[in-house]
């Protein structure tokens, strides 16, 4: 599971998720990618879902980019606690992806293995995506 190293604070307020993606809004390795089309949280379990579908399904062919990095801590309260006393441990990360964020990106193979591959990967996601590809490379 994906997860930072070292982080300056252990706690996060939770934020908003207004507007578009700024940044990671292109493909920028490859020459298909999986876009974003819904803002939501999306934890580290559910990006290595994602990979490992993807992996699997190219059968060692091409090469795959995990665009996105869950950096924000998520943290919960025991269960019956009573109010007051704190926030919660951190127990999960998540990566806070707008809509118009690439997820992935794959090279290396056909369009159709790419996306066969983008559609399991899209089913482990929480949100609407949209295949896209890049017509440079």
């Amino acid at each position: 599971m994906l997860s930072p190293k070292k982080t300056r604070f252990r706690r996060q307020h939770r934020g908003r998720m207004k507007g578009l993606a700024s940044r990671g809004n292109h493909i920028s390795f490859g020459k298909y990618g999986l876009q974003a089309l819904e803002p939501a949280w999306i934890t580290s379990r559910q990006i290595e879902a994602g990979r490992r579908a993807m992996t699997r399904n190219a059968r060692r062919g091409g090469k795959i980019w995990v665009r996105i990095f869950p950096d924000k801590p998520v943290t919960i309260r025991p269960a019956e606690t009573r109010m007051g006393s704190g926030k919660g441990s951190p127990e999960f990360w998540v990566s806070v992806v707008k809509p118009g964020r690439i997820l992935y990106e794959m090279d290396g193979v056909t369009k159709n293995v790419a996306k066969r591959a983008f559609g399991i990967a899209a089913s482990k996601m929480p949100i609407r995506t949209q295949f896209i590809f890049s017509e440079i490379k």
